[in-house]
C-alpha cells in the first residue's frame, strides 16, 4: 500500500482554484510547487481597510486610500483600441479622478451619476492633479471584495501570474481555499514549554493569523510567533551542528612547534605580526591541539594580513608531519600565493607546488606523487585540487581563501580527499556582518583580524563626475611620472557580458590615446582572455612593464602590487558595495599614500548615492557590510553559490537582530541541557529538525 503524502506536501495543481497551467506558473514564477510553499508565501505587507480618507487628506503616492465618494461625471478618452476610462468623483472635502486603461467596455455602464461607491486604492499625480488607477469598487451595501474586512494582506506576484489571474488578490484568494480546507491542519513545532514561556500563539492561529489578521494586534503576535520560529530553528541546527562537530568529529593533534615554524619565524619573518595576527594564530593552535576538528572562519579586511596567518598555521601542520593546502578561487590569486609563499619560505626545505589547470601532465605527475608520499608539502591551487585523481596521504590542514567564491559542494569534495578529516580554516576578506555569520556561519568558530599592519595609511577615496575625465587623467600621468601604477577597472555585469567587453575595449582604447606609447605602456585583462594571456598581462603589470592595467572585475580579489596606488573604478554606481570596497583594496599595499577615484553620471539613483557616499565616509570593512547588507539584503549577499543556506521566509536578519539573538539563546539554553535533543520533552523539536533535514541539503561541516 502506498502512504499518501502529507497534507501540505501535496501539490498545488490540486488545489481548487488552480489546475495544471495555474500550478506550472506559480512554480516557474514563485517557486510554489507545494500547498506548503502555498502557505509560506506570506503577505510582503498589509493595507488597513477600517480606516476611512476624505479626497483632501491625500498627501502620499505610496499609501492605499480608502474613500466613499459619489460619481460626478464618467467619460471615455481615445479611439476605441486604446480608450481609458475617466470616472470623476466627489466628497464632502473635493474631487478626484478614478482611471482604467484596461477593461473599459465592461466598466463604462457601470456608474450612474449620483450613485456612492467604497473605492479603494494607490493615488498618483498626473500632470498636477491626483488620480487613483484602477481602484477597487464596490458598492457601500454590499460585503466587501477585500478577502479581509479589516486588513487586507498584498502578496507579490508578477506580470505572467497577473495573465492568469493571480495578482496579489488573486493568490489570497487561493490561500484562503487552502486555510478553509477540511484537511487543513499545521502541526506544531515548539515545544509547550517554549510556548509558555514565551507567550506565543500556537501554529495554527500564527499561519490564519498572518495570512489575514482578525486584529492587528493578533498580526504582530502571529508575525513574532513566526519570525521565532524560523530564527530558532536555523540557530538549533547550527548549533547542535557544532556540538555534534566537537563531540564527535576527531582531529589531527598538532602537539608540536617545531623547527619550520620557530626558524620561520626568527630567521625570515621580516616585520613584526600585529597583536591581532598573533591572537588569531593562538585561537587556531589552541583548536588543533585539542583533540577536536577545527572549523574556524578568519575574518580580515583587505590587507590585514590573513595569508601570513595562514602561512604560519600550514608550517605548524608540517612540523607536526601532515600535509597543508590551500585553495584559491582564481589562477591569478593562486599563482600569487604560490610566488609569495615559495619566497617567504626559500630558505626552508618545504615541498611548495602549484596545481590549476594550466598545470601540464607531467609535473601533475609529479605533484601526485610527492602527495603520496612522506616529504613535508604545502599545495596551493585552484579548483583544480579537488579532482578525482588528487589524493593527500596524510592532510592535516585545509586553508580556503576568499570561501564565498566557492559553491558548498566543492569545498566539501576537498576534505573527503583524508581518511580523517582535516582541519579547516576558511577565510575571507568580505567582511560578514554580526548577524548574517550569526545565521550562515553559526556553527563555526570565528576570529576576526581588527588591525592593519603599521605604516599603512588609509586610502584617500574620491568622487569625480565623467565630464572630468581629463582632470583625472591629467593627475594619473602625474603618479606614474612618480613611479606609480594605475588600475582602471570598468564594470562586469553577467546578464551583459558583450556589452561590458565593448565598454572595456573602448575604453582600453581611450586609455590607449590618452597615455601614448613609448611614455606609458598601457595592459588589459578580462576574465574572457585565456589563462595564459591573463597571466602574462598580469605579469607584466607586477613586473612594472606596464604602468596602467585597464580591467573587469578579475582584479577584484587578492592581486597584490605594492606600487599600484591609484584605483579608478568607471561607471562605480554599477557595483555593489563590498565589490567597491573590495576593488579600492588593490591599492594600498606599500608606504605610499594611494587612491581610490570613484567615476559616475551625474544622475544617481538613491541607492548608488548611499553606496558612493559610503565609500567616501569609511575605509571601515565591517561597516560598509553592513551597510550592504540594509541595502540589498541577505540573499544577494550570500551570492548564488550559497544559495539554500539561507532563504528566510519571513524573518529580517537585520530587522529582527533582537530576535535572532534571543533565539540562539534559546537554542543554546535548550543543547546545554540536551546536545543531542533526545529528552522526550525535546522530541517535537528533534522531529521538525529531521524534516528540515529530510527536505533541506544539510551540509552542516562545510558552511
Amino acid at each position: 500500500m502506498v502512504a499518501l503524502k502529507p497534507f501540505l506536501e501535496t501539490s498545488v495543481e490540486y488545489l481548487k482554484g488552480v489546475g495544471p497551467a495555474r500550478a506550472e506558473a506559480l512554480r516557474s514564477e514563485m517557486q510554489i510547487e507545494t500547498f506548503g510553499d502555498l502557505l509560506t508565501h506570506f503577505p510582503f505587507r498589509y493595507v488597513d481597510r477600517s480606516k476611512m480618507y476624505l479626497i483632501s487628506d491625500i498627501r502620499d503616492e505610496n499609501t492605499f486610500i480608502q474613500l466613499r465618494a459619489r460619481v460626478i461625471k464618467t467619460k471615455t478618452i481615445g479611439s476605441p483600441r486604446s480608450q481609458r476610462l475617466v470616472v470623476s468623483v466627489e466628497d464632502e472635502s473635493g474631487q478626484i479622478d478614478l482611471v482604467w486603461f484596461q477593461g473599459v467596455k465592461w466598466l463604462v455602464d457601470k456608474f450612474a451619476n449620483g450613485q456612492e461607491w467604497i473605492i479603494f486604492g494607490k493615488p498618483q499625480q498626473f500632470n498636477g492633479k491626483w488620480n487613483i488607477p484602477h481602484p477597487e469598487v464596490e458598492l457601500p451595501e454590499t460585503e466587501p471584495l477585500a478577502i479581509s474586512k479589516v486588513i487586507q494582506p498584498i502578496y507579490s506576484s508578477t506580470e505572467k501570474l497577473k495573465s492568469k489571474g493571480l495578482d496579489y488578490k488573486g493568490i489570497g484568494k487561493l490561500v484562503k481555499t487552502l486555510l478553509l480546507h477540511e484537511k487543513f491542519c499545521v502541526a506544531e513545532n515548539l515545544t509547550p514549554d517554549i510556548i509558555e514561556r514565551l507567550r506565543l500563539i500556537n501554529r495554527q492561529d500564527a499561519f490564519l493569523n498572518i495570512h489575514f489578521p482578525q486584529s492587528p494586534e493578533l498580526l504582530t503576535r502571529a508575525q513574532a510567533r513566526l519570525k521565532f520560529e524560523e530564527l530558532f530553528f536555523i540557530q538549533l541546527r547550527l548549533l547542535k551542528q557544532r556540538i555534534s562537530r566537537l563531540q564527535k568529529t576527531d582531529g589531527h593533534v598538532f602537539a608540536t612547534v617545531g623547527d619550520y615554524l620557530n626558524e620561520f619565524y626568527h630567521k625570515y619573518l621580516t616585520f613584526e605580526l600585529t597583536n591581532a595576527q598573533k591572537k588569531v594564530i593562538r585561537e587556531i593552535r589552541a583548536d588543533m591541539g585539542a583533540g577536536k576538528q577545527m572549523n574556524r572562519l578568519l575574518q580580515g579586511d583587505v590587507g590585514s594580513g590573513k595569508t601570513m596567518v595562514a602561512l604560519m598555521c600550514m608550517l605548524i601542520a608540517l612540523d607536526n608531519k601532515y600535509q597543508a593546502c590551500l585553495m584559491a578561487p582564481t589562477e591569478i590569486l593562486a599563482n600569487q600565493h604560490y610566488s609569495n609563499i615559495s619566497r617567504m619560505l626559500s630558505g626552508l626545505n618545504v615541498n611548495i607546488r602549484l596545481l590549476t589547470g594550466s598545470t601540464k601532465q607531467p609535473e601533475r605527475r609529479e605533484i601526485l606523487e610527492l602527495l603520496d608520499g612522506s616529504k613535508p608539502s604545502i599545495l596551493i591551487g585552484t579548483h583544480a585540487l579537488i579532482e578525482d585523481n588528487v589524493q593527500f596521504k596524510n592532510l592535516g590542514l585545509v586553508v580556503i581563501d576568499e570561501q564565498h567564491r566557492f559553491g558548498v559542494a566543492q569545498r566539501a569534495a576537498l576534505w573527503e580527499k583524508n581518511q580523517r578529516t582535516p582541519h579547516i580554516l576558511v577565510m575571507t576578506a568580505t567582511p560578514i556582518p554580526r548577524t548574517l555569520s550569526m545565521t550562515l556561519y553559526g556553527d563555526l568558530d570565528s576570529s576576526v583580524i581588527d588591525e592593519m599592519p603599521p605604516g599603512r595609511k588609509p586610502i584617500i577615496t574620491k568622487h569625480v563626475y565623467d565630464r572630468d575625465h581629463y582632470k583625472v587623467y591629467t593627475f594619473l600621468k602625474k603618479k606614474i611620472h612618480e613611479g606609480k601604477q594605475v588600475y582602471i577597472v570598468y564594470p562586469l555585469i553577467e546578464e551583459s557580458e558583450k556589452l561590458d567587453l565593448k565598454n572595456l575595449e573602448e575604453g582600453y582604447l581611450t586609455v590607449v590615446r590618452e597615455f601614448p606609447s613609448p611614455e606609458f605602456k598601457v595592459g588589459k585583462v578580462h576574465g574572457r582572455m585565456k589563462q595564459q594571456q591573463k597571466d602574462a598581462e598580469m605579469k607584466r603589470f607586477i613586473e612594472k612593464e606596464t604602468q596602467i592595467l585597464v580591467s573587469t572585475t578579475v582584479i577584484e580579489v587578492g592581486v597584490d602590487v605594492p606600487e599600484a596606488s591609484v584605483m579608478i573604478i568607471e561607471n562605480a554606481d554599477r557595483f555593489g558595495l563590498s565589490q567597491l570596497h573590495q576593488l579600492r583594496g588593490r591599492v594600498g599595499r606599500g608606504s605610499a599614500q594611494s587612491y581610490c577615484i570613484l567615476m559616475t553620471p551625474e544622475e544617481l539613483g538613491n541607492d548608488a548615492r548611499i553606496r558612493i557616499n559610503t565609500m567616501l565616509r569609511t575605509n571601515d570593512g565591517f561597516e560598509i557590510a553592513e551597510t550592504d547588507l540594509r541595502l540589498r539584503g541577505p540573499g544577494d549577499l550570500q551570492g548564488t553559490q550559497q544559495s539554500g543556506i539561507l532563504n528566510l521566509r519571513i524573518a529580517d536578519i537585520i530587522q529582527d537582530e533582537k530576535i535572532l539573538k534571543f533565539a540562539r539563546n534559546v537554542a543554546s539554553d535548550i543543547l546545554n541541557d540536551d546536545p543531542e535533543l533526545k529528552q522526550e520533552k525535546n522530541a517535537i523539536l528533534a522531529k521538525h529538525i529531521r524534516h528540515i533535514d529530510e527536505h533541506q541539503q544539510n551540509w552542516g561541516l562545510i558552511s
